[in-house]
């Protein structure tokens, strides 16, 4: 009996520490995934600052490019994910892009899709304006998924959960992420993202 309980014990304990260990892989789709590591520019307009994952608008205009991001690497083709989380620690202003997925085909060059968020944490799709979920409160950590299908679909993951599925013309992009005002936006704002991680097949 005693080598029971000692059994039970040991395999409580393994599960407890494969529950407790971090994910090697948390893509949110599953199978035949290759993990990439895109370079990446900074960039920064108006009052737009960048330190290291953190990004911030020092300003509140209303007008003008106010923005600081990263730009990743184009992509062409194949399907392609982008992981990361990210943290609001202050927000005076509303309507504030933190993630894109940017269409770099000649002659079609511009934003595809922006996530934005709002004063009070809505989450939002820029085009269209359907809300992605409710979970950009300051001080909230969120994780993001995007899945590009190129020539499909792309697929918007909040938390692990599936909440906006668009079409994805042929041809490039790349994605951004950081603090960019939106044309009804405005800062100040200040978003850390962490976790950064991609992988295409």
């Amino acid at each position: 009996m005693l080598k029971r309980y000692r059994l039970a014990a040991g395999l409580a304990a393994t599960c407890g520490l494969l529950l407790a260990a971090p994910q090697a892989n948390a893509e949110v789709e599953p199978g035949g995934w290759t993990a990439q590591s895109p370079s990446f520019t900074v960039q920064e307009r108006g009052c737009g600052q960048v330190d290291g994952l953190t990004f911030t608008l020092t300003c509140g205009d209303t007008s003008g490019e106010q923005r600081g991001e990263r730009r990743y690497a184009t992509y062409t083709g194949g399907t392609h994910q982008f992981e990361g989380y990210f943290r609001i620690s202050s927000m005076g202003g509303s309507r504030i892009s933190l993630k894109q997925t940017f269409r770099d085909t000649s002659g079609n060059q511009g934003p595809y899709f922006l996530m934005a968020v709002e004063n009070g944490g809505r989450l939002y799709s820029v085009e269209g304006g359907t809300t992605l979920s409710d979970a950009g409160t300051v001080g909230a950590t969120v994780r993001v998924n995007t899945v590009n299908e190129v020539g499909k679909t792309h697929r918007t993951y909040i938390n692990g959960s599936l909440v906006n599925t668009v079409a994805s013309p042929s041809g490039s992009y790349y994605d951004k992420i950081g603090a960019y005002r939106t044309s009804s936006g405005n800062g100040p704002i200040t978003v850390t993202w962490s976790n950064v991680k991609f992988w295409s097949k």
